[in-house]
């Protein structure tokens, strides 16, 4: 699964690599980013991208209780085709979740090691993300998932799962609105198999999202 990330890049940053017109939304560097905090992402509006943002974990908009977002932040590549609470953002609401790290754990003795992945080069990357839009009463609720898949061969030893990681050639078709077919879309969300990723182990202190600073990044050992 991917249950904490990183976007350090500024925003300005951003709109370069990922094609992203003003106004951009104010974003500050988080080094922690977990569930059910606002997150940054990209959609296409009327064959423009725009960079917005919406919090983490899945709010289907037929569900009754918003609550179910936090069960919610990750999508299986396998099943996100066909699974209820997923297949319909599938179809026609799928966005770009930027990051230029994400964080996994390792079981080990006596516990779990947490490890950073990040391209080599430190520039941000983009997720294979969905998201909808929940409302009730005068509430309304922006969110997202991030899809998963199998490891690589890099993160096969620490987690058997990584986040789907798009190639930028990829961008274009994955936001399309107009794209439906499952079998088009499907072959994009397979392992990263760049070796431009590095992974190192850091400190157990990214275990609690309140700490968000420069050291969860840094290498231990």
């Amino acid at each position: 699964m991917c249950g904490r990330y990183t976007l350090r890049v500024p925003v300005e940053e951003l709109a370069e690599k990922f094609d992203l017109p003003g106004p951009l939304p104010e974003l500050s560097p988080s080094y922690n980013i977990a569930p059910s905090r606002e997150v940054a992402a990209v959609v296409l509006r009327e064959k423009t991208r725009r960079l917005e943002k919406f919090r983490w974990g899945l709010v289907p908009s037929w569900a009754d209780d918003p609550g179910i977002g936090n069960r919610m932040i990750n999508a299986r590549a396998e099943s996100v085709a066909e699974k209820p609470s997923y297949r319909r953002a599938f179809r026609s609401r799928r966005c770009l979740v930027l990051a230029d790290g994400f964080y996994e754990w390792r079981k080990e003795d006596g516990g779990r090691q947490p490890y950073y992945i990040k391209m080599r080069d430190g520039s941000p990357f983009a997720f294979a993300g969905l998201w909808e839009v929940w409302r009730g009463g005068a509430d309304e609720i922006r969110s997202c998932t991030i899809i998963t898949t199998d490891a690589n061969g890099l993160l096969a030893p620490i987690h058997e799962r990584m986040p789907v990681i798009l190639d930028p050639q990829d961008y274009d078709l994955w936001l399309d609105v107009s794209v439906h077919d499952p079998e088009v879309l499907l072959p994009l969300l397979k392992p990263y198999e760049g070796e431009t990723l590095e992974a190192y182990p850091v400190d157990r202190l990214v275990n609690n999202p309140a700490n968000d600073g420069p050291a969860c990044v840094e290498p231990v050992g």
